[in-house]
Parts: C-alpha cells; sequence; structure tokens
C-alpha cells in the first residue's frame, strides 16, 4: 500500500500541483510571518542593547500628565548624582522635536523621526557619543552641530546657515559641526540636531532641567551598587532610577511583546490563507479518489482493508504536504527577507541586522502544511473507503445519498442559524472586548454553516443566471448543468471564493462607514477655515498662536491647550480662547449649550460625561500643577469628534495655574473663507515653517480619513493571499473536471460542438461558480459589516452604515474577472482533447 500510494502521486503530478500550491502559499506565509517578526525584534533588541552600552545606572522623571510633559529633573540633581560615590560621571540629556529645512526650505525627511538634543562633554570638552568629523561643538544659543548622513544629504556644510523649527517659531542657526554617530543613536534616514545645554533647555522644552540623567561607573562598581548609592542619596520619590541592564531587558520585553502582537496580526491572515486553502486539498482529493474509485475497489477486492485504503490516501496526502510545506518554508525565508527590505525602505528608523530563520518557523511550517493537508484528505479517503466494492466497480460516481443529503442540510441549518443568533448577539453587548470576541467566533460559525449550506444553495442561485446563459446557446445551457451536476464540488470551490470576499466586503463595509463618519464629524464640528499644528503631532509654542492673531485675514484664533488636573484621578482639560472659541465650532449639545467659555463654566463631551457621571450643573472639583484647588461646573455636554473632546475650559481660567503652556493644534478664521491667498498669509506669518502644518478643514477630514484607507489597503493586500488560493481552486476544479468529462467532452466534439464551443463553456461554467461564490461572499460580508459597525456604534457616535457599491460592484467584476482567468487553461485543454481519444478513454 506505501509503494501503491508513492506511485499515485507520481502519476497524478500535474492534477496535485495546485494543492502544493496552495498549501505552499499558506506556509510560506506562516513561515515568512515568523522570520520577519523574529528578524525585527532581533535587530530591535541589538539596537537598545547598544544604546545602554555605555550606561550604567539612568535616573529618569516619574510618569507625567497625559499632556505628555513628564517633569524636568533639576540641575541640583544632577550635581547630587554625579557626587556619588563609584560615580565616574553623570550627564543631564535633553531631547525633543527639531525639526530642518533644506536648501530649498522643505522639511528633510520624517517629521516624526526629527531629533534634537544637547552636545554634554565631560573632561576634555568632548562629548564621547558624538565625535566631530569636521568643526566644532555648538556654542551659544546661535550654533548646532549636525548629524553627517543628514548634512550630507542636505548638502551642508560647517558655516551654512540652516533654519531650524523645535515647537512653532523657525530659528536660523549656524553650523558649527558635523559628528558621526552609530545607527542605534542616528538610525538611517533619521536626523539628530545637537545644541549647547542652555540653548537645547531653552529650545527643546527643558528650561533649567533634563529629561534624563546618564551615569557611567567607576571601574569595579556594578551597575548595582551604583543604583543603590543613588538611590540612597535622592529624596524620596522624585524620579525612578535603574540600571542600564534594566532599561535594556524592559525595552527587549517591550519589543518582544509588539513582534509577537504583529505576528498574531499577520498569522491570522496566514490562518485564513490556509483555510481557504482547505477547501481546495479536499476538492482536489474528493475528484482524485472518485476518479480511482475502480482502482480502489479493486484493491478492496484483493484484500486490502478499509483502514488500508483510507491510510494509502493519506499516505498521498503527507507527501504531498511534506513537499508543499518545505517548498513553502523556503518560499516563507524569501518572503520574510522581502518584507523587512520593503519595511526598512518604508520606515527609516528599522534597524539593520541579520535575517533569523528561528526553529519555530521551520518546525511551524512543516507540522501546519503536512497537518492542513492530511486533515482535508482524511474525509475523501474515508468516504472511498466505505464504498463497496462491487458498487464502486459498476460505476465511477458514487452519488450521495438522500439521507446524506438531508443530514448534511439540517447540520447546516443549525449551524448558521447558532452563528447567526451569535452575531446578532453581540450587537446587544455593552463590553467592547466581549462583544468582539463573540463577533469573531459566531461569523467562524456563519460561515461554516452556510459553506455546509453550499451545495443546497447552488442549485437555485445557479438557476438564476439561466436566462443569461441561454444567450450563450449550448455552451451555456451545458456550462449551467455542468456547474450544478456535483453540488459538493461546486460548493467548495465556490467557497473557498466566498471566504475571501466575506472578509474583504465586511472590512470594506466597516472601513467606508467608519470613514463617512469621521469625515462628517471633523467637518460638521469647525467653523474654523483652518487647523494649525505641528508636524508629526507634537507640542505647538504658544508664540504660534500669538503670531497668527497678527494677520490682517484672520478673525478669530484659537489654541487647543490640553492639561490633566486632579491629582490620582486625573480630569482631561481642553483650554481655549473662550471668546472666540464660539466662531471656531460648531458643536452639537445634547444637554445645555455652548453660550459662553468663561470663568469656571466648562462644556464636556458625552464620553467623560458617561465615564465620569457628569451631566448639566455638575460640579467638577481640580487640582491644579501649582495645587491650586477648584471647582469647574457643567453648563453643556456635547458629542465629541476627532478634534475635540473632553472638558472644555477657558485658557484665563487656567493659564495662571500652568507650569508650562503647551498648544497641540490652532483654530483659525479667516475673513474670506479657505483660499490660497489666506493660507499664503498664514504660512508667511508663521515663517515658511516646513514643521508646521496650515491644513483647512476638509484637508483635516481627509487626513484623518486616509489613515483609515492606508490601514483597509493593508488589509487587501493580506486577504489577497486567500484570493490567491482560491483561484488556484478554481483552475483545479476545472481541469480536473476537464479529465474526469473527457469522454463527455469527445462525444461533445464528435456530434458537432466545435472546439470555441468548448471552451466557451467550460470558460462559462468558471464565470457561474465563480459570481455564485462571489455573491454569497459580498452578501455575508454586508451582514458582518452590518453587525460590526452596531459594535462600533457605541464608541462612535453617530455612526451609520454606508454601503460601498462602487466597491461592491468592482469586487462582484474581480469575482466574475476570476472566473475568466482561472478557466483559460483547462478551457484550452478542454478543447485541445482527441475526441476519438477522449471516446475510447476509460
Amino acid at each position: 500500500m506505501f509503494r501503491t500510494a508513492l506511485r499515485n502521486v507520481l502519476a497524478h503530478k500535474a492534477r496535485l500541483l495546485m494543492t502544493v500550491l496552495a498549501v505552499m502559499l499558506g506556509v510560506a506565509f506562516v513561515s515568512g510571518t515568523l522570520v520577519f517578526t523574529s528578524t525585527i525584534s532581533q535587530a530591535s533588541q541589538g539596537a537598545m542593547q547598544q544604546s545602554f552600552r555605555d550606561v550604567d545606572v539612568a535616573i529618569q522623571p516619574r510618569s507625567g500628565d497625559d499632556t505628555g510633559t513628564p517633569p524636568l529633573l533639576d540641575q541640583k540633581l544632577l550635581d547630587k548624582a554625579a557626587r556619588v560615590p563609584g560615580a565616574a560621571s553623570a550627564t543631564g540629556l535633553i531631547h525633543g522635536f527639531t525639526a530642518l529645512a533644506d536648501k530649498k526650505g522643505e522639511l528633510i525627511g520624517d517629521a516624526s523621526h526629527s531629533e534634537g538634543g544637547n552636545y554634554a562633554p565631560g573632561t576634555g570638552g568632548k562629548d564621547a557619543r558624538y565625535p566631530m568629523r569636521d568643526g566644532a561643538p555648538p556654542h551659544g544659543p546661535h550654533e548646532f552641530a549636525l548629524d553627517a548622513h543628514t548634512a550630507d544629504k542636505a548638502g551642508y556644510k560647517v558655516g551654512d546657515t540652516v533654519r531650524i523649527s523645535t515647537n512653532g517659531p523657525v530659528h536660523e542657526q549656524k553650523l558649527t559641526g558635523i559628528f558621526t554617530a552609530d545607527t542605534h543613536q542616528v538610525p538611517p534616514g533619521s536626523s539628530l540636531a545637537l545644541f549647547d545645554t542652555p540653548t537645547a533647555q531653552k529650545l527643546l522644552g527643558a528650561p533649567h532641567g533634563f529629561h534624563k540623567i546618564q551615569l557611567k561607573a567607576d571601574p569595579g562598581t556594578s551597575q548595582t551598587a551604583l543604583k543603590s548609592a543613588v538611590e540612597s542619596v535622592l529624596p524620596k520619590g522624585q524620579a525612578e532610577v535603574s540600571t542600564g541592564k534594566q532599561l535594556s531587558d524592559d525595552l527587549a520585553k517591550m519589543i518582544e511583546s509588539e513582534s509577537k502582537d504583529m505576528q498574531r496580526y499577520l498569522l491570522v491572515f496566514a490562518g485564513i490563507s490556509l483555510f481557504v486553502g482547505i477547501f481546495l486539498i479536499a476538492n482536489t482529493f474528493t475528484m482524485l479518489v472518485a476518479q480511482r474509485t475502480r482502482e480502489l475497489a479493486l484493491l478492496r477486492a484483493v484484500g486490502a482493508s478499509r483502514r488500508q485504503v483510507t491510510r494509502s490516501v493519506l499516505l498521498e496526502a503527507f507527501v504531498v504536504g511534506l513537499i508543499a510545506s518545505v517548498v513553502g518554508l523556503a518560499a516563507g525565508v524569501g518572503i520574510g527577507a522581502g518584507l523587512r527590505s520593503l519595511v526598512g525602505s518604508m520606515s527609516a528608523t528599522t534597524p539593520d541586522g541579520p535575517l533569523v530563520i528561528p526553529s519555530s518557523a521551520v518546525v511551524t511550517s512543516l507540522l501546519v502544511g503536512v497537518l492542513i493537508t492530511v486533515l482535508a484528505a482524511w474525509l475523501p479517503g474515508r468516504r472511498a473507503a466505505k464504498i463497496p466494492p462491487v458498487a464502486a466497480m459498476n460505476s465511477v460516481h458514487a452519488t450521495p445519498t438522500t439521507k446524506s443529503l438531508v443530514v448534511r442540510n439540517t447540520l447546516g441549518s443549525l449551524v448558521a442559524g447558532a452563528g447567526t443568533a451569535g452575531v446578532l448577539a453581540a450587537t446587544n453587548i455593552d463590553n467592547a472586548d466581549s462583544s468582539t470576541q463573540l463577533m469573531a467566533l459566531s461569523a467562524a460559525v456563519v460561515m461554516t454553516g452556510v459553506f455546509i449550506l453550499t451545495p443546497l444553495l447552488s442549485r437555485p442561485m445557479i438557476a438564476l443566471a439561466a436566462p443569461v446563459l441561454r444567450v450563450f446557446g449550448v455552451a451555456g445551457t451545458l456550462a449551467r448543468l455542468n456547474a450544478v451536476r456535483n453540488p459538493r464540488r461546486t460548493a467548495a470551490t465556490a467557497s473557498a471564493l466566498m471566504i475571501g470576499l466575506t472578509l474583504i466586503t465586511g472590512l470594506t463595509v466597516i472601513a467606508t462607514s467608519v470613514q463617512k463618519d469621521v469625515e462628517k464629524r471633523a467637518v460638521a464640528s469647525l467653523k474654523a477655515d483652518y487647523v494649525v499644528s505641528m508636524a508629526g503631532g507634537g507640542p505647538l509654542s504658544p508664540e504660534v498662536a500669538k503670531k497668527l492673531g497678527t494677520v490682517d485675514e484672520v478673525t478669530a484664533v484659537s489654541p487647543l491647550r490640553h492639561s490633566a488636573v486632579g491629582g490620582a484621578d486625573q480630569t482631561m482639560l481642553t483650554a481655549v480662547d473662550g471668546s472666540a472659541f464660539g466662531r471656531l465650532t460648531r458643536l452639537h449639545f445634547t444637554q445645555g449649550s455652548l453660550g459662553r467659555i468663561q470663568g469656571d463654566r466648562v462644556v464636556v463631551d458625552e464620553m467623560t460625561a458617561a465615564n465620569e457621571s457628569l451631566h448639566l450643573g455638575s460640579r467638577i472639583p481640580v487640582t491644579y500643577d501649582d495645587g491650586t484647588k477648584s471647582t469647574l461646573t457643567v453648563s453643556g455636554v456635547y458629542e465629541p469628534s476627532d478634534i475635540l473632546m473632553g472638558v472644555v475650559v477657558d485658557n484665563a481660567t487656567v493659564a495662571a495655574h500652568q507650569k508650562q503652556a503647551v498648544d497641540t493644534r490652532v483654530l483659525v478664521k479667516t475673513r474670506d473663507g479657505a483660499s490660497a491667498a489666506a493660507k499664503d498669509a498664514l504660512v508667511t506669518a508663521l515663517g515658511k515653517n516646513p514643521a508646521i502644518s496650515v491644513a483647512a478643514k476638509q484637508q483635516v477630514s481627509e487626513q484623518i480619513a486616509g489613515q483609515i484607507t492606508m490601514m483597509l489597503n493593508v488589509l487587501y493586500g493580506l486577504l489577497g493571499m486567500a484570493v490567491v488560493v482560491a483561484v488556484l481552486g478554481v483552475i483545479n476544479t476545472l481541469a480536473m473536471s476537464v479529465f474526469e468529462r473527457a469522454q463527455e467532452i469527445g462525444m461533445l466534439r464528435a456530434i458537432g460542438l466545435d472546439r470555441p464551443g468548448i471552451k466557451q463553456m467550460v470558460r462559462l461554467e468558471s464565470l457561474v461558480i465563480s459570481l455564485f461564490g462571489g455573491v454569497l461572499g459580498i452578501g455575508l460580508g454586508v451582514f458582518f459589516g452590518w453587525a460590526g459597525g452596531e459594535v462600533l456604534n457605541g464608541a462612535l457616535t453617530g455612526y451609520e452604515m454606508v454601503l460601498p457599491w462602487g466597491r461592491i460592484g468592482l469586487f462582484l467584476a474581480v469575482a466574475a474577472l476570476i472566473g475568466a482567468l482561472a478557466a483559460l487553461w483547462p478551457a484550452r485543454r478542454a478543447a485541445r482533447l482527441n475526441m476519438l481519444e477522449a471516446i475510447k478513454a476509460e
């Protein structure tokens, strides 16, 4: 039986090729994901360890408030740290966003990776971290040094004047030095500007303080001993002290956790591809077994047991799965390397490192590929073994019994019904995590139930295409009959495509609806013509709002200034210009009204009101940064937007209590509305700052919606693998169907159907099966899109489902195109059959 199984594999190489491809693609996705995430994780961990190479102990401020501005470490603390026994040196570090303009005035690189810091000379007047390649270190408020890669890229040389922006205003600084740095200090594509310490403190939001203090230990002093010595001299609770090893280990764990999250995310899509591949594999083995029914029956007649016949089929599957897994593993290594290069080209801060092929990728790939193939082949093998030898010898095709069809349809109805009930129940659960988990599980159950019912659904749905197929004459009629001849095979083929289109359609419906809701809320909540913000989402200097207020075309300006108050149970305040706020926003109130925000009068968004049990007239106790206590009164509850949320208060009420004012955005209204001239006036007033974005409200909406579109496109790419496997399934089904119907096709040729007619018959059959799967997938996708939207409705006020008819039509067209392309080779093969040899074929 072992030799028989191997001979069958070798005898049906062409027929099994598509199965090998399907398994290979799924396995390649799995192994590629494991290789890619392991490579990125190891490279990132290596870079982090390098960054702490010269750090024995680090002192960091305790966590700050939600505005992202932690408390600073002062000079006294630095002096104390430097005098600690066992400390060879102590360095105060400052860091922050620093944008550089090139010679054309454009921003150099990506704003999110533009950094600034302080040049901190030690003994000898040099900072060992940044050796100077050209020139000298910066001294004074108008000088700076630049990393060599950025300087070479922008064409800057020592002595040039460069326009720099840190938090809004543009500064012109003289380039006095160009330094070299390791990749962990300045990753490829990033930029690093260094100032002397007083200048860095002023420009990077650290007046008279530091963001971090790093200590180097004396020879013979351990990191742990130095840490204990530092803790003994620091005021209790003032700062957090960690060893360099602790920081390195913590970052390594964080990176590993993030890599595992990404890995799980990608493996979900690999699992979808493998799940779709199960249909292809099961279909292939079902047809192979059906075509060899007489052969298997003869084996039974000469003494082979049912178990031996089943094992023979499973052994074939094992060999096919093993070959596909090995090839898939090799392809996955290539995919991992390709993804690494792609991410490296898209993300400037991705660290370099060797390609890592973990043992988990090898073991998982082999196990997954073999198990999936054997599992998919088990049912066809078991079914073949149960056919009595005499019956099998008399008939090549074993027609499903009425009892088996009734059992299948009953089971499918129960499973689909249970899944639908679960989906509906998930839409009524308030807890987001619970509803999402129930939704995902129930959706899988629904798809399983529909798959079981697909043979039942195929006949009436394909019959709907009969009027159209009649237009093609005999070829169309034969195509329809062939499509419903074997409902199980048609169902398995269509279901593979159905799963891919279900997920794609569902995601599209949800993403489009969320996108429309975001666009509507972003535009509807603003009367302002422009929203000014820092590139990369960094903080804005209050000077920006003041400068904009001096522009002749501007009629109203209000900064949005965030501040967290209240001690342990913090409340987020958004401080605005109360006198101008009403002219810049259009808020929809569910309780009270805007009126005029001043004094202790505030308005609060619905989500905050629900979480804090606030309503019209509620009083909110707050404790400001300087320790002053006060009470705010709620005069209105509004619907939140992506621009505005939280407790809105007059800036004059909180300004006196803030240690440091930081704006996040500035709303601007102009006399004649948004126009090219108005925007030019604003940009000019800000010194043509490359780091500041001046966006019309429609642009703001498009930017927010664009993030959703980008995410959706990534999902399309990941789900594309499942669609490719589905295409292979259609090709495989048609090719094997042509082989199975060789006698029939020869007879059709003999009675007058020409080669173009044969081609047309096969193409139309493929088209009908693909459209059947497409219609099922789109229908289920719309249903899941609606249900997913109901789950999101609790988090998105005013969410309404939007059907993207254009994309739905495109998906249906893609299904038709898949059918047409998948039929090219099988149709050509069918048309080239020799009619006499086909009629004689056994």
